[in-house]
């Protein structure tokens, strides 16, 4: 991994680790180019007392160039998340900014299921899912 991109990435591990906000920590991130992130249902919201992970993985562009973002085991059930724990949003592919980091895509997250007032899967998750087999979710629309 690029140096310049590893310090970055270095940094925010760092403070995730030191200090991480309620409802988000780092359960593994033995390599740089791949971190697992648990996130925890607000209190309040539809998921309150549930606990989910996301998965990270970056490559050399990072930050210029989004990480792949997806749940992994049992993703919560969701309008914007499907099945496959490929996750439905903006900032994580056309309205990506170098400007967020692994943080601020966590309380995005969150802040989607926080606002959640259904527990349903996307419209389309069967297709969706069948079609996305083995695909990054940055190769599928």
């Amino acid at each position: 991994m690029a140096t310049r991109y590893a310090k970055r990435l270095q940094k925010e591990l760092m403070e995730l680790q030191v200090s991480p906000p309620t409802g988000i920590r780092v359960e593994e991130a033995n390599d740089l180019s791949r971190w697992v992130i648990g996130i925890d249902g607000t209190t309040g919201s539809l998921y309150q007392g549930e606990k989910f992970s996301l998965q990270f993985r970056f490559n050399d562009g990072y930050p210029l160039e989004a990480p792949e973002v997806i749940f992994i085991g049992k993703p919560p059930v969701h309008p914007h998340i499907y099945g496959n724990g490929h996750i439905c949003l903006s900032i994580l592919y056309d309205h990506w900014s170098p400007a967020l980091t692994v943080l601020s895509i966590c309380l995005s997250i969150l802040s989607m299921l926080s606002s959640c007032t259904e527990k349903v899967r996307p419209v389309d998750d069967s297709v969706y899912v069948s079609r996305a087999v083995g695909k990054s979710p940055k190769d599928t629309r």
